[in-house]
């Protein structure tokens, strides 16, 4: 039996799967906002309750808002500030007496759509989060990537590329640089552009149904948001030559970029084709926690779905 823990901001969800990838058992409970040593206990509570209920013990994964530090193993980069310095793996195997596997809630993402998801059979998967923030994550055959620096799939604090429309100077971003892909490809980043061109305050969402109903502003605001996607995305493509790109996050639900995005990177590509597809996620919000279980694999048909520099 695999577990899966998802750590998130607001709300910790667990997953139980079978060999074959079937849900043995799913919960979910409120994130202990603030408080590391209540977050430990909320987790290792849900994990042995789960055990308890289903009467086996199980192999233990956790996607988390944030990366390991190759120094010390400590959480950086976590926009649940309570857990950055942490020793978080370690302490929960204290309380939990075995070994866990922790890696970043996007690489989960990743890895979930390509063992049985949008990406399954693909040797190259990268699974682009659009959502409050912009995250990826990056899987070769069924091996989610860590990296030498715990960042591999970090995508949305790059610049974004080939800047034509775009107004400078860039907006400033959260992790003290400016003009990454995240001030213009999360759902705040596509309402604030939304807000520049019109005067309008409407959210993601909102702009995605008004264009649908035939408002000219808001179909402009997505074209222009589908330009900027194209050449992002087309930069992950130079680089990783992915067969499938994943979608997740809450703007994965506008279709409109399934279309318009193929239409529109092939300029940017360094290809005369490009067969790379762009698809919506299978497993939508259960792809993180999904993919924090398949962290765990035993190997004997398939490698290991996971690299880990730290456990070297």
């Amino acid at each position: 039996m695999r577990i899966g823990i998802d750590l998130g901001g607001t709300k910790i969800e667990l997953i139980a799967l079978d060999e074959a990838g079937g849900v043995r058992l799913r919960r979910r409970q409120a994130t202990p906002r603030d408080d590391y040593r209540a977050t430990l206990t909320a987790i290792a509570g849900m994990v042995l309750t789960a055990e308890a209920e289903l009467g086996e013990r199980g192999t233990v994964g956790i996607g988390i808002p944030g990366a390991e530090s190759t120094i010390d193993s400590r959480i950086k980069n976590a926009n649940s500030t309570w857990l950055i310095g942490e020793p978080l793996r370690a302490d929960l195997e204290a309380h939990l007496q075995r070994e866990l596997r922790v890696a970043n809630d996007a690489n989960c993402f990743a890895l979930s759509e390509a063992i049985d998801g949008a990406g399954q059979g693909a040797e190259i998967v990268f699974g682009a989060i659009l959502g409050t923030g912009v995250g990826g994550g990056i899987v070769v055959n069924r091996r989610a990537l860590g990296g030498a620096n715990r960042i591999a799939g970090e995508w949305g604090h790059n610049p974004l590329p080939l800047p034509d429309e775009e107004t400078l100077p860039p907006e400033p971003c959260y992790c003290g640089r400016s003009g990454c892909v995240e001030t213009w490809l999360s759902g705040p980043g596509l309402a604030a552009d939304h807000r520049r061109h019109t005067g309008h305050d409407l959210c993601a969402e909102a702009i995605a149904s008004r264009a649908a109903g035939g408002d000219d502003s808001c179909a402009a605001s997505l074209g222009r948001y589908a330009r900027r996607l194209a050449k992002a995305l087309a930069e992950v493509v130079n680089i990783l030559d992915p067969q499938v790109i994943v979608l997740g996050g809450g703007l994965s639900n506008i279709e409109h970029w399934y279309h318009a995005v193929p239409r529109l990177w092939g300029r940017h590509i360094f290809s005369d084709v490009v067969r790379t597809r762009l698809l919506r996620n299978v497993h939508g919000d259960s792809s993180g926690v999904r993919g924090a279980a398949w962290l765990w694999n035993d190997g004997r048909e398939d490698p290991a779905p996971f690299i880990d520099p730290l456990r070297r």
